[in-house]
């Protein structure tokens, strides 16, 4: 049987932190001491597949790790466990698609327990989406030159050319506006019959108002964010459709207060993307996950907050910050992890294709078709994360 190696820098880190929400649901441990029975691994809302444990006909089995004080006995779920010192560990067979493990201590300290929820993604099979941010100057170029085709303009072309090769389906994040020379009401309707034709492979999805200020929803209210998401979401239906529209994956620059989360929910969002990376000032570009959750997000594929509902996807490229060369290297690793290698998150930015960008990148389309082509060689089907499970079957 393959199991997850534990993750002991996640633990110690979340055993030390000295909140309580970093003790799972254990209401008998006191907040900043050390919970007299305490499960490692798997992580409270981790997303668990087949690469996770054993895959049964009608469930699978993972194992559940912790620590105790060695003369307790430990149950999980009601199974006994096995002891080794203060370590614990026993095999569970997941069978819901979520399921609460419990962990009892019975000793010298009387009964005490600890817990965390985990996410079964049973159909769970290799895939990737691809999602593009920072869109509008494609739709201005569209909506000035007033093409016969959408695909007239060279950009959706591109797209369109990829899709045919290799069946690549596309999550495009779009802006109000481009600033004074154009905004969304300014985009004419009579393309929708070819946005109805391309939905099955190309999405419209709201991302921020415009490219500037940066972080616009970092700090903001989540009435500025859903207000703006509405705007964008009623253009999108008014010229494209409502086969084209998708709700949001990507919150432009990834931040947010985690207040937004529900109301992102209750419109639509299930999942969003980020890349829970740490630089010299910390984890950024998170939505303000604290260390331990970004922590785990950077070496995991995806997370699920309860509370909201929103599963955090870990994005594994960038291609308008990898060079044609680096981006195998960049995937081959990921996906021989099994914490990282069944979804493959794949991502860049509309700018860089545009010859007068400042910041233009001549060999853009290549980086895309160089990462596209090992997915699809590497067996990853292509889907949209907001449609099912992460794109899989719910």
């Amino acid at each position: 049987m393959s199991h997850t190696p534990l993750n002991r820098r996640t633990f110690l880190a979340a055993a030390t932190a000295g909140t309580s929400a970093f003790l799972g649901w254990n209401a008998t441990a006191a907040v900043g001491t050390a919970p007299a029975v305490k499960i490692s691994e798997p992580f409270h809302g981790a997303v668990l597949n087949h690469r996770h444990g054993k895959q049964l006909a009608d469930g699978l089995t993972i194992r559940v790790v912790g620590e105790a004080s060695p003369d307790a006995r430990i149950t999980v779920n009601g199974v006994p466990c096995r002891r080794e010192a203060n370590r614990f560990e026993v095999d569970v067979t997941l069978r819901e698609a979520e399921t609460d493990l419990v962990a009892v201590s019975e000793g010298s300290a009387g009964r005490q327990e600890d817990r965390v929820r985990v996410v079964w993604d049973r159909y769970s099979v290799p895939r990737y989406r691809f999602s593009i941010d920072d869109n509008s100057f494609f739709l201005r170029d569209v909506a000035q030159k007033q093409y016969a085709s959408l695909f007239d303009c060279f950009y959706l072309k591109m797209l369109r050319d990829l899709h045919k090769e290799y069946g690549v389906k596309f999550t495009v994040n779009i802006y109000y506006t481009t600033g004074d020379d154009f905004s969304l009401p300014q985009f004419p309707d009579r393309y929708k019959g070819e946005w109805r034709d391309n939905a099955d492979w190309m999405k419209l999805a709201f991302h921020a108002y415009a490219n500037d200020p940066a972080r616009p929803y970092q700090d903001a209210p989540p009435e500025k964010l859903i207000a703006d998401l509405d705007l964008v979401a009623e253009q999108i239906h008014r010229f494209a459709g409502e086969e084209a529209y998708a709700p949001p994956t990507v919150i432009h620059w990834g931040m947010t207060r985690h207040s937004a989360f529900k109301p992102l929910y209750e419109r639509g969002v299930r999942a969003l993307s980020g890349y829970f990376r740490k630089g010299a000032a910390g984890y950024d570009v998170n939505y303000r996950w604290d260390d331990v959750h970004s922590e785990y997000l950077w070496h995991h594929d995806a997370w699920k907050d309860f509370e909201s509902g929103i599963v955090f996807s870990r994005v594994d490229i960038i291609c308008n910050n990898t060079p044609v060369d680096r981006i195998v290297p960049t995937l081959e690793p990921q996906a021989k992890d099994p914490n990282t290698a069944e979804i493959m998150d794949l991502f860049t930015h509309e700018q860089y294709f545009w010859p007068f960008y400042s910041n233009y990148i001549p060999d853009h389309p290549k980086r895309l078709d160089v990462a596209i082509r090992w997915v699809t060689e590497n067996g990853y089907k292509p889907v949209f994360l907001h449609e099912g499970f992460l794109g899989g079957k719910a």
